[in-house]
């Protein structure tokens, strides 16, 4: 398929997009989103040459730098802004939206929208609360917020602070604690501030907060503030944050390990999943490298989204009010420090390979009162949880494979429009759903769980097992892709 270049003057200066001429209006705004860095609300207004406005879509001419569009941010964040959006332009943009769907369906490429909307469908089935009776008696449901810029905004930040103060003040009944302890758990069902007080029902229950001395008031200041340090992105936010804590918290009883390990180190391993992803920009390691960003200049080219989320983690730790530390020895807290760092990062999927052969070589002969032994398993504990996704029912999972390749897509365009390799399993050119998540299944998901189940056998039929049942199921189809794709051939 022919590619199609132009030209376009942005906030001053000049940049261009590349894209091929099948590509939807959507992918075509998407791409110009992110040249502007632009939330998903906005809307975009490009216009010619001569001034006159012209339609985002696969169908604007190539241009050269003498002839080059103009592009412009109409409106954003409408709720806080004063600038209002003209009612014709407004109604010329939905006019051009539906039409263009119209064109889709003229096409023949029904099937996808179709497939969207059962999706959707799906989702709007779930959205009740079903473990919400008899959490919080006689309280009403907070309103989830909305997703606008890069950070929650100052008001709504204060208003899940107060939902939060208030909740954790109320008892969450044995029913929702034991279903918190499993990988059944759905999050989409939880509001933030809801998660919140569940976060600190994992800490309570473990006995972190006695046997710690932490003051129930820093704990949340903590909690509070490790949420607020997580992006508005598509997939590495607090949902994400939440669902591995919530995962290694469910690990951490399924496998007894209260009884195997040192309560520190449980307290190492939990707090490793709450803050491995801190302040994640939403571009991996591969394109802060290529960039040549301040993370990567800073550490080095040596694991700079790790190192980031580690230095954020204890900046937040030093904060008096947040120091959920204070209380221990100077070696419980050099202890705690080099254990987090550890497990932080080792997520870098770059070490993978690594850490799971260093793993296999203990299991035969595996001690937990083996020190290399014991530090080797809270890491793959940890990577495990980050990773655990296709380890929770298909309803759960689904939708986050979904939020994992938007963010994907939004790197590999603006790979694209910087002129940086392109990182070929982000590429929305050349990934499917099935295609991206088979080869990750077969060859990293599966041996990785599989050594794990060989120290704690009990976990085959909760994390194993499922994984088996993902594999399956986008090999499906992944197949039937590949016939539809031979039978469409000439």
């Amino acid at each position: 398929m022919t590619l199609k270049v132009i030209y376009f003057m942005v906030n001053g200066r000049l940049e261009h997009a590349e894209f091929r001429t099948d590509c939807s209006s959507t992918d075509v705004k998407d791409l110009l989103r992110a040249s502007v860095e632009a939330g998903p609300h906005d809307i975009l207004t490009m216009y010619d040459a001569e001034g006159n406005v012209v339609n985002i879509s696969s169908s604007l001419t190539a241009n050269d730098v003498n002839t080059c569009y103009r592009l412009e941010v109409v409106a954003s964040d409408l709720q806080n802004r004063a600038l209002a959006v003209p009612t014709e332009l407004r109604n010329m943009d939905n006019r051009l939206e539906n039409l263009e769907t119209k064109v889709l369906e003229d096409t023949g490429k029904t099937k996808d929208l179709k497939s969207q909307v059962e999706s959707f469908k799906r989702k709007l089935e779930n959205v009740e609360h079903r473990s919400w009776i008899g959490l919080f008696k006689g309280q009403e449901r907070p309103q989830r917020r909305a997703s606008q810029g890069h950070r929650p905004v100052q008001d709504e930040q204060a208003q899940v602070r107060r939902t939060f103060r208030h909740m954790s003040s109320l008892h969450v009944n044995d029913k929702v604690r034991e279903y918190l302890k499993t990988p059944l758990f759905d999050n989409w069902q939880w509001e933030e501030a809801e998660m919140l007080v569940l976060l600190q029902v994992m800490y309570t229950d473990l006995d972190f907060v006695n046997a710690f001395h932490i003051e129930v008031d820093v704990l949340q200041n903590f909690l509070f503030e490790v949420y607020r340090h997580y992006n508005n992105i598509p997939f590495h936010n607090f949902q994400h944050c939440f669902c591995v804590t919530q995962m290694m918290y469910g690990l951490i009883w399924l496998t007894d390990l209260r009884c195997k390990l040192e309560r520190i180190d449980l307290f190492v391993m939990l707090t490793s999943a709450l803050c491995h992803d801190l302040d994640h920009p939403g571009y991996n390691n591969v394109y802060q490298i290529n960039a040549r960003t301040d993370l990567a200049l800073r550490y080095n080219d040596i694991s700079p989204l790790e190192n980031h989320h580690c230095a954020v983690a204890f900046a937040i730790l030093a904060k008096p009010e947040c120091n959920i530390l204070k209380s221990l020895t100077c070696n419980q807290y050099k202890h705690i420090r080099a254990g987090m760092i550890k497990c932080i990062l080792a997520t870098d999927m770059a070490r993978h390979n690594e850490i799971l052969n260093k793993f296999k070589v203990t299991l035969p002969v595996f001690d937990f009162r083996t020190e290399g032994h014991k530090e080797v398993l809270m890491k793959i504990m940890v990577k495990v949880s980050d990773i655990s996704n296709e380890a929770r029912p298909m309803a759960v999972a689904e939708p986050w494979l979904d939020c994992l390749l938007q963010e994907f897509f939004n790197q590999s365009d603006s790979e694209k429009l910087k002129g940086l390799p392109v990182t070929p399993f982000m590429d929305r050119d050349k990934v499917s759903k099935p295609s991206s998540q088979t080869g990750f299944i077969r060859f990293v998901l599966l041996p990785l769980f599989t050594e794990l189940t060989k120290l704690f056998p009990c976990l085959e039929q909760h994390i194993l097992e499922p994984v088996r049942k993902a594999l399956d199921y986008y090999s499906d189809l992944e197949k039937e892709a590949q016939a539809e794709a031979g039978c469409a051939k000439p």
